[in-house]
């Protein structure tokens, strides 16, 4: 693992950096049965929203897409590099930009609803039936802004 791991922001309406995360996504999808969209879904989405991103070189280590009101709607960590903050360094440049933070995981995703936990994220209610396979979601929201300003600091301080 190299230590010259560059962050990136791809702005709305860009495709940079589409088809390297989109490679992660799908490895992620083989190895752990999670990320399941369709490659158009995921364009669509990937192009709507604000990418935060982690490159080592050319290989995709990590990114968060969201839209401008913080909901992420795709994060993913590469298992090599998992462990090493850049979950939440994702996570907290994502609130950042918007001031709060929300996403949806599934029921069955144990470790991504514990690591949202621990940053802090609350479940706010249960959807059944939320996903193409019939599996239901989680919707996670980081708490009061008091709590999301202290919780960033701490991240991007632990971070730098």
């Amino acid at each position: 693992m190299s230590v010259t791991v560059d962050e990136r922001v791809v702005p709305p309406g860009s495709d940079e950096h589409l088809d390297e995360a989109w490679d992660l996504k799908e490895r992620i999808r083989e190895d752990e049965a999670l990320l399941k969209q369709r490659r158009g879904f995921f364009a669509n989405a990937y192009r709507r929203s604000t990418v935060y991103c982690f490159l080592d070189g050319d290989e995709m280590v990590g990114f968060a897409a969201a839209r401008s009101d913080g909901y992420i709607l795709f994060l993913a960590v590469a298992p090599e590099y998992r462990g090493e903050g850049y979950g939440e360094r994702l996570v907290a440049r994502v609130t950042e930009d918007a001031g709060k933070a929300s996403c949806h995981a599934r029921q069955s995703n144990e470790s991504a609803v514990s690591f949202y936990e621990h940053l802090g994220f609350s479940v706010e209610r249960e959807i059944d039936n939320y996903y193409e396979d019939g599996e239901g979601a989680y919707y996670l929201r980081l708490g009061d802004r008091a709590r999301i300003r202290d919780r960033i600091s701490e991240l991007l301080r632990g971070s730098r």
